[in-house]
């Protein structure tokens, strides 16, 4: 662990105890988390005592929920979940892969597009019993509806959540909210709660919905966003240096080549 893992393992830390934080997430869909980033969060993660969040390609993806597995990841997360038949498919896969041991792990689907808002009750009685939750991804879904994000915090989208959060309260499934979740959220997170809320979600913290009883709750998303800031830079770093450790022994190899290649002009 470098300086600047421990400097995030002290901040992850400071959030599970001051800002009800219960997770962290990285992504094999829309962030490309490669394996050697996995398990570098992986284990400032579990250094912390938080739980850790997959979201994994699409509803069928065995490879990734292989890896969570393998990975012991306690949140599984699948994208773009638009029909009944997707969800199946993504049911499937779970039992296939993790078979009995599914009780280890929490799954969720993400509901974020309006297609998967039209098919809401038929998908919801199929995941009842069957999933743990649900994952509001509020950006996406402004997107399907030909809107931008500016709309995110709005009356129209926060209704459409509290929809779903009755429809997930009522089949004891988990409700996240996510997308553009910042000081600017406050508002509309605290009225989804008052029907249901489990969790909210920044790109790569997760809160539990009691922090919203914070009063510091802004610093909380601050030190969100530090983290975040922190683990882009470290995996800069971390690649920066791959990059260059050969530049030594392609210089010298350069210069022997030229050299042959000088000889053999003579000759």
């Amino acid at each position: 662990m470098n300086l600047r893992e421990k400097k995030m393992l002290e901040n992850l830390k400071i959030l599970k105890s001051d800002f009800s934080v219960v997770a962290v997430k990285a992504e094999f869909e829309a962030e490309g988390t490669r394996t050697e980033e996995l398990l570098r969060l992986l284990e400032i993660v579990h250094k912390s005592g938080l739980n850790f969040a997959l979201k994994i390609g699409g509803c069928e993806a065995i490879r990734d929920l292989i890896e969570s597995k393998l990975y012991g990841c306690n949140h599984v997360i699948a994208p773009m979940i638009e029909s009944v038949y997707g969800l199946t498919k993504y049911i499937n896969a779970i039992d296939q892969i993790y078979g009995k041991e599914k009780i280890l792990c929490k799954f969720l689907f993400n509901l974020e597009t309006a297609s998967c808002f039209d098919n809401k009750n038929e998908i919801f009685n199929k995941a009842h019993g069957k999933l743990s939750g649900v994952v509001f991804g509020r950006v996406d879904y402004c997107g399907s509806k030909n809107k931008n994000r500016d709309f995110i915090n709005g009356d129209s989208i926060t209704e459409d959540i509290i929809t779903i959060a009755k429809m997930a309260k009522s089949r004891n499934l988990e409700l996240v909210v996510g997308g553009g979740v910042s000081l600017n959220a406050i508002p509309a997170l605290k009225r989804i709660k008052q029907t249901y809320l489990t969790r909210f979600e920044t790109r790569k913290i997760i809160f539990s919905s009691k922090a919203l009883t914070k009063k510091n709750l802004d610093i909380g998303l601050l030190r969100a966003v530090e983290f975040e800031l922190d683990w882009l830079k470290n995996k800069q770093e971390f690649y920066y240096h791959i990059y260059k450790e050969d530049n030594i022994r392609i210089k010298m190899l350069e210069k022997r080549w030229k050299n042959l290649i000088d000889l053999k002009k003579i000759r």
